[in-house]
């Protein structure tokens, strides 16, 4: 589903990546962990199509990424790409509800449509009762999983995380990390997540471990 071969990245002088080889499957949960600074952000930032690679070519889908123009890579980031944030980065003056649904509208869907599959949404993850609710009024734990919930709404082909329960209590966090492990399993979706929450890296299907900017476990 998706492959990277060769990808690099430096600034200045600052290598960042150099020459990475990765294949994801889907339905995967992957985890990606390494020291701060070893370039698991950067990686996630290229699988994600929000940056580029100074060279090396990305597929995803069997779609040439590497190829595409800034259009293209935007359309096919919102239809087939979710995102999930540390920070969730919710848009506050939105109830959950309207934030679920923001992805789905950009993409041209009828209101009608996004809204019912997005209150199904919400009620999976179990926050349909938050729909009328902004974000300064939910727990982090339920603005997490709001956050989920919009990162799910195109039906997208993979879920990238980057440290996603890293601003949660030990509870809501292990709540989150059961969550990626039964949708994984409810929607054969595929994750792939940056941690240092090993516990979150054990519930994976696989580790892949970046050091100085390469992979030295990938299993």
């Amino acid at each position: 589903m998706i492959k990277a071969t060769n990808i690099r990245k430096a600034y200045a002088e600052n290598i960042i990546l150099d020459g990475l080889d990765l294949e994801i499957q889907k339905g995967e949960l992957v985890a990606i962990i390494g020291a701060s600074g070893a370039g698991k952000t950067s990686l996630l930032q290229i699988l994600g199509t929000l940056d580029r690679p100074d060279s090396g070519e990305l597929y995803i889908n069997n779609q040439p990424i590497h190829r595409m123009k800034d259009k293209e890579i935007s359309k096919f980031r919102n239809s087939d790409i979710g995102f999930v944030f540390q920070f969730h980065h919710l848009l506050p003056e939105f109830t959950a509800l309207e934030n679920v649904m923001m992805p789905g509208l950009i993409k041209g869907k009828k209101n009608n449509h996004v809204k019912e599959n997005a209150l199904k949404l919400l009620k999976t993850l179990k926050v349909d009762q938050r729909a009328s609710h902004k974000p300064s009024e939910m727990s982090g734990g339920e603005q997490q999983r709001v956050a989920v919930a919009r990162a799910l709404i195109n039906s997208p082909s993979v879920v990238m995380a980057d440290e996603p329960s890293g601003n949660l209590d030990s509870n809501n966090a292990n709540d989150l990390h059961q969550l990626f492990v039964d949708l994984k399993k409810e929607f054969n979706q595929t994750f792939i997540i940056v941690t240092h929450n090993r516990q979150l890296a054990n519930l994976a299907d696989r580790v892949i471990e970046i050091v100085d900017g390469k992979i030295v476990m990938n299993d």
